[in-house]
């Protein structure tokens, strides 16, 4: 990446002799908006207190604009960390709390005053500045801790799961702000969380992680359609995974009934494993089905019905609008477009990264 801001080249991270990075490599790209993604002890926070120079790594080094900054204490990179536990001094106003790094730099009132009327404005706090942090609310203290962060100019500003103690309305509401906050200010964002649902909302690129290996790296939208693998699958959103046959280019077996696909290059008569997304499956009368099975639950969602289908010992998951009565023999069909083929694994290794 020509225009890569951040980069970490052959690290590798131990604790209590378990490994928890070998050989990880990264490059961030200026004012990207990326995000590791991951169940928890994948290593991603690890990642991030190695970048901020919270943790040593035991080998290899952190680049920043190309220098080497990987033995370098966190007050000496121009990076900042916002953490789920905001760490606001409590007895300090919000105003103080946001000047804390400026007068340590030693900057002058006048330009201190003018960064907290900027910074309380773009976190949409303004006139909280002589208020008491334990008298605001969790989204409120968020908010205030990214202000913090954000006078102090940061080219990068790392963020280690900041919504996680947020209940779900004020994370739909701090994942909006930080959207626009990213874009306002110009920097590069680094996130963690194990929020699927957020990773896809918010970021640029996604790099889902498991057992510190990155299992696929794209776009929202990439990996949510395309999966490299049944970890990948299972782990960002629902899905039905389950072993067929490639028979051929364009044909797949699934539970004994040939289904048109659009993968090609699997070779024939190949065991595969096959994703279907939830919202994919169709219902249908039981003679216009490709499947057939019984409606085994029924569950209303909001937005959708969830329903589960028992066809030949595999119980099937569709997200409908239209529900159907439990007990009752329905068809499944599928649009070919959206059955996603992957290759099973061929290793002990790879079968470990993909089914933990």
């Amino acid at each position: 990446m020509s225009d890569a801001i951040l980069k970490m080249e052959s690290i590798s991270k131990s604790f209590d002799g378990k490994e928890i990075l070998k050989d990880f490599d990264l490059e961030i790209g200026r004012n990207e908006f990326v995000t590791l993604l991951g169940p928890s002890g994948c290593g991603k926070s690890t990642i991030l207190r190695i970048i901020g120079g919270f943790v040593k790594p035991d080998a290899g080094r952190v680049l920043f604009e190309g220098r080497d900054i990987t033995a370098l204490p966190p007050e000496k990179r121009n990076i900042n960390t916002v953490f789920q536990k905001y760490s606001l001094f409590p007895h300090m106003t919000v105003g103080e709390n946001i000047a804390f790094g400026l007068k340590l730099k030693k900057k002058s009132p006048e330009y201190i005053r003018e960064k907290i009327d900027y910074a309380l404005k773009l976190v949409n706090m303004e006139g909280y500045e002589h208020r008491n942090p334990e008298s605001l609310s969790g989204g409120q203290q968020q908010r205030v801790a990214i202000a913090r962060a954000i006078v102090n100019e940061p080219q990068v500003l790392l963020l280690d799961e900041p919504l996680g103690a947020l209940d779900l309305k004020l994370r739909r509401v701090m994942q909006r702000e930080l959207i626009k906050i990213k874009q306002e200010v110009g920097i590069t964002f680094l996130y963690v969380t194990h929020d699927q649902e957020e990773a896809l909302m918010m970021s640029d690129r996604i790099l889902v992680m498991n057992k510190g290996i990155v299992q696929q790296e794209g776009n929202s939208k990439s990996i949510y359609d395309e999966p490299q693998n049944a970890f990948v699958a299972d782990f960002i959103g629902d899905s039905n995974i389950i072993g067929g046959i490639m028979v051929r280019d364009r044909l797949v077996r699934i539970q004994g009934v040939e289904i048109p696909c659009v993968d090609e290059g699997f070779g024939n008569e190949t065991p595969v494993d096959v994703v279907i997304r939830p919202e994919d499956l169709e219902i249908v009368s039981p003679e216009n089905g490709y499947l057939r099975g019984q409606v085994q639950s029924v569950i209303f969602k909001g937005a959708y019905y969830e329903i589960k289908v028992e066809s030949k010992g595999y119980e099937w998951m569709i997200q409908s609008v239209d529900p159907a009565p439990v007990g009752e023999t329905v068809g499944l069909t599928i649009d070919p477009d959206n059955i996603q083929i992957m290759h099973k694994p061929v290793s002990a290794d790879e079968e470990v990264i993909r089914d933990e």
